[in-house]
């Protein structure tokens, strides 16, 4: 996974015109973000997702965010799966890189994790189109009544 990253970065700062990083630079940064998820040094000296957990994968994910820093990331259900400790140690992840310069678009089906990622706008997908969107209390008015009411006001 080391070489997987130091290629990432070093490829995404060449595009950038900025010069690689050193061996020595990207093991700091990589410690550094490493902290941000709690991601096992163990882990670092494996394959890519090779034997890990559904934790570990998607605490991976996060530090592969945290390392590449995108302006616009796309969270599929990174919910799914995870047990309570993931779960807060992933969305405190996802917490720390929030910059007003960058956006994470978060796709879930449950309250639970926005319960530890706060949005600031919630959209409702409905047959491949957003019929719904308002604050975070649109997610809990969901939790409390389902669906159903929106399908009502859509007339299905």
């Amino acid at each position: 996974m080391v070489n997987f990253m130091r290629a990432a970065v070093n490829e995404q700062r060449k595009y950038k015109g900025l010069p690689a990083l050193t061996a020595s630079e990207f093991l700091k940064l990589m410690r550094e973000k490493r902290a941000v998820v709690e991601l096992d040094n163990k882990l670092a000296n494996r394959s890519v997702n090779e034997g890990f957990s559904g934790g570990e994968k998607k605490r991976n994910e996060i530090f592969q965010m945290a390392m590449l820093e995108p302006k616009l990331s796309i969270l599929d259900e990174t919910d799914s799966g995870l047990d309570i400790d993931a779960l807060r140690i992933v969305a405190e992840g996802v917490n720390k890189l929030k910059t007003p310069e960058t956006s994470c678009i978060v796709i879930t089906h449950y309250q639970r994790l926005l319960d530890y990622i706060k949005p600031d706008i919630v959209h409702v997908l409905y047959k491949g189109r957003i019929v719904k969107t308002a604050g975070p209390e649109l997610a809990l008015e969901l939790e409390e009544r389902g669906y159903d009411w929106i399908k009502a006001e859509l007339g299905e």
